[in-house]
């Protein structure tokens, strides 16, 4: 039989790899769990949406990110403001003088609510275990270089 007349199978599916999943607890605040549900709720509506069109490439890149989403969600823990509010601590912003004098402010919040251009840092940033349960008034080192916590709260 002549191969003109075989139907070739066809491969309409297109996968992308999982994104990867930091190996750290999935330490979140309150608005960082909400970021998580808004996101999974965005993706859910885009594969609808991509499924609809029947648009292939955005079904997987939806589908992708789906499973990304739910997986955070699921492994999140929301921590509570803390009892000790003199101790820099998750959830809460920090300000701190470099050696420079440039000052710097920040919240230290779970990876994913993480943005440093908007003044958030992940509690496993170099940044963050620094000053993690040091006090207004203390020195610590970040990046080899002295910097005074000048703020808490």
């Amino acid at each position: 039989m002549s191969r003109a007349f075989v139907k070739e199978p066809e491969n309409d599916t297109v996968e992308l790899p999982d994104r990867p999943i930091s190996s750290h607890r999935n330490l979140v605040t309150e608005a960082g769990l909400a970021a998580i549900k808004g996101a999974l709720g965005r993706f859910e509506a885009a594969y609808r949406a991509a499924t609809h069109e029947g648009d292939k490439e955005a079904v997987a890149a939806a589908s992708r990110e789906i499973r990304y989403w739910k997986a955070r969600l699921a492994s999140a823990e929301v921590v509570k403001s803390p009892a000790d509010k003199t101790k820099a601590s998750f959830g809460m912003t920090v300000t701190l003088r470099r050696d420079d004098g440039r000052e710097q402010s920040f919240r230290i919040v779970g990876e994913d609510e993480a943005d440093p251009s908007r003044g958030t840092v992940s509690y496993v940033s170099p940044l963050a275990q620094a000053v993690l349960s040091h006090s207004a008034g203390e020195a610590v080192m970040i990046a080899g270089r002295e910097a005074l916590i000048l703020d808490v709260r």
